[in-house]
């Protein structure tokens, strides 16, 4: 079993699939449990276990809200944030 953090940071609130409540903007830690395949000829994990750790102020400390996710949704959920926010291009 080997387990990643990585962190991500929404501009905006946010909403996943399969939770009732509108999540709050700011950087989240994100924890991804993997498993090793055992039988195979090369080294390749299979991924058991996504938690996203939200604080509600978006700031280290304080209570967190752990949600277990599914990590396509919350990719989605990143690239709908970024498209949000981006700037507009403008024709030249």
């Amino acid at each position: 079993m080997r387990t990643t953090r990585t962190t991500m940071t929404f501009a905006r609130p946010f909403i996943l699939r399969g939770v009732d409540q509108v999540l709050p903007s700011g950087s989240h830690e994100v924890e991804t449990d993997e498993e090793l395949l055992e039988g195979v000829s090369f080294l390749a994990y299979r991924r058991v276990l996504t938690l996203l750790h939200l604080r509600p102020d978006g700031r280290p400390g304080g209570v967190t809200q752990t949600l277990v996710v599914d990590p396509g949704d919350l990719d989605a959920a990143l690239q709908r944030d970024k498209a949000a926010t981006a700037p507009l291009a403008t024709a030249s």
